[in-house]
């Protein structure tokens, strides 16, 4: 061999080896990024607080539809809700959530399964819902509160001055306005009774109707503030015990769904949470809410503050222990007042139509275990 064919030979080794290396250099960048694709593929958002496996499992749940059929009112087992996807805490523990406020019939939805969640005036409209259907299952109670009363004109100075009178109310007489009624010593065979066709409480004060049964927050909160006066009593002023607001769920989706279930109570909670420290910008954003939705005209800012203002503390003087835990004690009395007072005969028992522990697990040392990072 010559030495210009050894140079050459040794050059084409040369030129060889730099291509092998090349390409060994290339095999390893494309492994790398593969690797790396992978392994970004796998990683979750960084708004998301669960882990790859809680994640897949809530959202193979698909997505879950929430019902309120009363609009976008600042109430607890409601306004959460909403603000609960406002402020991604859905998102963060990987939920879609759909919220239909138009007013529909939650009751009759959920327990259809059209939908999976609803929320309750309170534990007797549940157990109202239960003797027709046994596939609704109540999963928090925010309060021990009730929230209806009977106000009055200044002329009735008692529930017993209503004999003679006209009482009016909304859809039904209540079991606990019916047992306050009786407490009182009312003969109902002299009451007048009258269906309301709208919600305006100055119908009290201008001599239509005597008295109504309604909603604690809402209508007396209305005639104080346009300064009207009226008298107002409530189920306590009667030693009677009640329940404020109730949360109810698809009892199939539950059975076959309870960590989802679990996380959207974790999330709804969370924002429930928000609202009772900052009560200002809570109502500032369902208000908003409302407002973006057509719904500004029937929930006002003011109206919504008042509202909030009265049910918050029901929240907060729970008697039953942090935000949403329920009992069957809790549930106890107005179980007997709907079978006296609502009609309801032979029941169903109070551990078919309630779930107590599935809020209480999402507290410790009453506070709500929220996931971080």
């Amino acid at each position: 061999m010559t030495r210009e064919d050894s140079l050459s030979h040794n050059s084409t080794l040369v030129g060889r080896s730099r291509l092998l290396a090349s390409c060994a250099a290339l095999a390893l960048t494309v492994a790398g990024f593969a690797i790396s694709t992978a392994q970004a593929a796998d990683e979750l958002p960084e708004h998301v607080l669960l882990s790859k496996d809680e994640c897949e499992r809530n959202k193979a749940a698909g997505t879950i539809t929430y019902i309120s059929g009363y609009g976008y009112s600042a109430s607890a087992g409601q306004l959460d809700v909403f603000l609960a996807k406002e402020l991604g805490y859905f998102d963060a523990l990987c939920l879609t959530v759909d919220i239909n406020a138009a007013g529909g019939n939650g009751q009759l939805l959920v327990s259809s399964g059209q939908a999976q969640f609803t929320a309750l005036g309170s534990a007797s409209d549940v157990m109202l819902a239960a003797a027709n259907s046994r596939n609704l299952t109540a999963v928090a109670t925010y309060g021990s509160t009730s929230p209806f009363s009977i106000f009055t004109n200044e002329a009735v100075k008692s529930l017993k001055d209503l004999e003679g009178k006209r009482l009016g109310y909304f859809i039904n007489i209540t079991p606990i306005a019916a047992a306050m009624l009786d407490a009182a010593g009312v003969d109902m065979s002299k009451v007048e009774l009258i269906k309301m066709t709208n919600y305006d409480p100055t119908v009290v004060t201008r001599g239509q109707v005597d008295a109504i049964v309604g909603y604690a927050s809402n209508q007396p909160q209305t005639l104080k503030a346009m300064g009207l006066p009226f008298n107002q009593f409530l189920p306590a002023d009667f030693g009677l015990k009640g329940t404020y607001n109730v949360m109810e769920v698809n009892s199939k989706f539950l059975s076959e769904h309870r960590e989802v279930v679990a996380d959207f109570m974790r999330a709804s909670l969370k924002a429930l949470e928000f609202c009772l420290a900052e009560e200002e910008n809570c109502v500032d954003m369902i208000s908003k809410l409302a407002a973006d939705n057509n719904q500004g005209s029937a929930f006002p800012r003011d109206q919504q503050a008042r509202t909030w203002g009265v049910e918050s503390e029901w929240v907060r003087t729970s008697q039953y222990g942090a935000p949403g835990v329920q009992t069957i004690a809790e549930w106890e009395p107005e179980y007997q007042m709907v079978q006296t007072f609502g009609g309801l005969k032979n029941p169903p028992p109070l551990a078919s139509m309630m779930d107590p522990d599935l809020v209480a697990s999402l507290y410790a040392d009453g506070k709500l275990i929220w996931p971080t990072k």
